[in-house]
């Protein structure tokens, strides 16, 4: 029985599943783009390698096709990547030409020929419009794209291939006949990566599907390969589902290898079994038993770019030193989360199962940090040293190749840690070094001048000589000015160059650094020589290189379209922005996104916190404000006021709001959003609005010219 089940029941490791497949398992995920497919939504499966997403795209093509729609599916890989821009997208023009089965209704050829002058984009364009929705039938045509991130291998940008797809959504408005083309993509990527200009990304009209591993309730399809091994095979199942945490590529291979083995699980020995099994043919020896590849496809992807290596190394083993790392949805976590290692629950990311988690464990990532980093045994020895062995830290030309190698990687925090501290005593003793050379010049100076005193008045008699002395003794003064000023600049050189490469990593401080090195280097030269002549110019060109950097370093990007609006928190934790794309987005200090705020509808053109930062307030084009917490939930909606809202502010004490708005007039509310008066006599748009410091008075400006 348990031969002939073999051969009629096989479990899938690796690559597609059919969609009758018998070890298919449907998950919301399935549901949920069936579902948003039907609808005509722009759909994108983001997600790690073999969590089931070309299964999920070759079930939703046949659910769709069983009712009547015409569906193709391009696999970018097969597209290549040494090819020119015109050649990638003829390409795609023949796979949909091809997926669609228009041979016969269109000479391809020709067209291709009768459009050699077009552009790849514009061929592309006018292929969907011209083609594709003239001869496909069906009430809609839908366009799988698996594989997308390998666009990111190709030498040229294709931001107007995501653009196209934006503007025959956004047709739909003007012309229903777009309404029939449905685009759906697939691959290990994050929009992000996928188009560089984020003002005609497609994915901010799209609808993400999360995919899921397998859950006990999901997993039944599984159990009829394990019925000749034992008779609990939902047991069976929860102790894989233990180790694999419903991976879908290693709980395939795990029921695979029970299945393979033929023997029989003796009852009450479920758990112990699987546990034997996962050991000896996973953990045990991985990379010679990693076949079909799957654990080399996670480590490949951790190191697949150098620069970030360290970063998502470090993030992971936080994440095993204190078993999560709260989400904060930055591009290093999101990173992180496409190697496929770790997994988002509750607001945190943790280790994705047991089997990575004793694989990639806590040893394996000490040493692929001490590959990685030049300073290893260093730090090393400064953590077991609870952070307070100093002579661990780095210091001179040491510090400067660590900083060097450091400037354009993405290091863990501990790395910062441990070279901001490193520069800060290095800081520190050049200090100390150039206070106690300032100190022995002083000692130096004063003997001179005792020295010249017992001249004047003991040698008197030869003013000759004297003379003479004089000049050689000034001779000597110089010099020894000269010296003196060479050995600061020596040391404000040393500081200058510090305090540039501590930007990287403490920006206020490297920039009060550079101040400070600047201000004595201004005491020390107070004549007019050209900057060739300096003692020391580090510290202009480090502050000079600083400033450049505090403009463009300091972007917070997400926002699709124009930003109105910007807002600190009272406490300086939190920057709030509001746009014209419709949304308000939360900060932190470090520029990383926390929320979006969604609800209203059209451009943003206020936003406010309240004196506690607590929660902020919103005025938009939809004539009305909102008051939403740091969650991004919507506290209240005040609705009142007949044309756009252009600003809003609290008063001192939070109690009460102030609107201005294009009707003409201002507004006042208490906090929970009901009006208390309205304010008129204005005769234009009124702009802006503000409260006295005791909240007595309120202030208005206006286009009519008044205030």
């Amino acid at each position: 029985m348990t031969a002939n089940l073999q051969k009629s029941y096989n479990y899938k490791v690796g690559g597609s599943l059919g969609f009758d497949h018998p070890t298919y398992v449907e998950r919301q995920a399935d549901t949920a783009l069936f579902t948003a497919l039907k609808e005509g939504k722009f759909c994108y499966v983001f997600n790690c390698r073999q969590m089931g997403k070309s299964s999920l795209r070759v079930r939703a093509m046949h659910q769709l096709q069983a009712q009547g729609m015409s569906c193709a599916s391009v696999d970018i890989t097969s597209l290549g990547s040494d090819i020119s821009q015109k050649q990638w997208y003829s390409g795609i023009i023949t796979q949909l030409f091809l997926g669609f089965n228009l041979i016969g209704k269109v000479n391809l050829k020709v067209w291709l020929r009768e459009r050699e002058d077009l552009s790849g984009i514009q061929k592309f364009s006018e292929f969907l419009e011209e083609v594709l929705l003239v001869h496909c039938s069906g009430e809609k045509v839908y366009i799988f794209i698996d594989e997308i991130d390998k666009v990111l291998s190709l030498n040229f940008s294709l931001d107007d291939f995501f653009s196209v797809i934006r503007f025959f959504y956004n047709q739909r408005a003007e012309n229903p006949k777009f309404e029939r083309l449905v685009f759906a993509l697939f691959g290990v990527a994050t929009p992000t990566d996928l188009i560089q200009d984020k003002t005609q990304t497609p994915f901010n009209i799209g609808f993400p599907i999360e995919l899921t591993g397998f859950t006990s309730e999901e997993i039944e399809p599984l159990a009829p390969g394990l019925t000749p091994l034992t008779d609990h095979p939902q047991k069976v199942l929860n102790s894989i589902l233990y180790w694999t945490g419903g991976q879908p590529f290693l709980t395939q291979k795990v029921c695979d290898l029970l299945l393979t083995q033929s023997a029989i699980i003796p009852p009450g020995q479920e758990k112990n079994w699987v546990d034997k099994m996962v050991q000896e043919f996973i953990i045990e020896n991985w990379e010679s038993n990693d076949e079909p590849v799957h654990l080399k496809t996670i480590r490949e992807r951790l190191f697949r770019n150098e620069k970030k290596a360290g970063r998502l190394l470090g993030m992971y083993q936080q994440i095993l030193q204190q078993g999560f790392l709260k989400s904060d949805e930055s591009p290093e976590q999101t990173e992180l989360r496409l190697s496929g290692l770790v997994v988002k629950k509750n607001g945190k990311l943790i280790v994705y199962n047991q089997i990575y988690q004793e694989v990639f464990n806590e040893e394996w990532v000490k040493k692929e940090l001490e590959k990685i980093r030049p300073y290893s045994e260093m730090l090393t020895g400064w953590v077991n040293s609870n952070y307070e062995d100093n002579s661990r830290l780095l210091r001179g030309q040491a510090l400067k190749d660590a900083l060097t190698w450091a400037m354009d990687k993405s290091l863990s925090n501990l790395d910062y840690k441990y070279l901001t501290e490193s520069q800060n005593l290095d800081k520190r003793e050049a200090e100390i070094n150039l206070a106690t050379q300032q100190q022995a010049n002083e000692i130096l100076t004063k003997a001179n001048q005792k020295a010249q005193r017992m001249i004047r008045l003991g040698m008197g008699i030869l003013a000759v000589s004297l003379v003479g002395a004089t000049i050689a003794f000034n001779q000597a003064w110089i010099a020894f000015q000269k010296q003196k000023e060479a050995q600061m600049g020596t040391q404000l050189e040393q500081i200058g160059d510090s305090a540039w490469r501590q930007f990287e990593f403490e920006q206020l401080e490297g920039l009060v650094s550079a101040i400070e090195a600047n201000q004595k280097l201004q005491t020390l030269v107070k004549d007019r020589r050209l900057l060739e002549d300096y003692p020391a110019t580090s510290p202009i060109s480090a502050l000079e290189q600083i400033l450049n950097r505090i403009q463009e370093k300091n972007k917070l990007i997400g926002h699709q379209d124009a930003v109105n609006s910007v807002s600190f928190s009272p406490d300086g934790q939190w920057i709030a922005t509001a746009s014209s794309d419709g949304t308000v987005r939360l900060w932190n200090q470090q520029g990383q996104q926390k929320a979006i705020l969604n609800g209203h509808e059209g451009n943003i053109y206020g936003v406010a916190f309240s004196p506690d930062s607590q929660t902020l307030a919103t005025a938009a084009q939809d004539n009305t404000a909102r008051i939403w917490d740091l969650q991004g939930k919507q506290l209240a909606v005040l609705r009142g006021h007949t044309a756009s809202v252009y600003s809003v502010t609290f008063s001192q004490d939070g109690q009460r709001l102030a609107t201005t708005s294009r009707d003409n007039t201002a507004r006042i509310w208490d906090k929970q959003g009901d009006l208390l008066v309205v304010l008129q006599g204005h005769t234009r748009s009124v702009d802006d609005v503000a409260f006295s410091a005791d909240g007595q008075y309120i202030a208005t400006a206006s286009r009519d010219g008044t205030a």
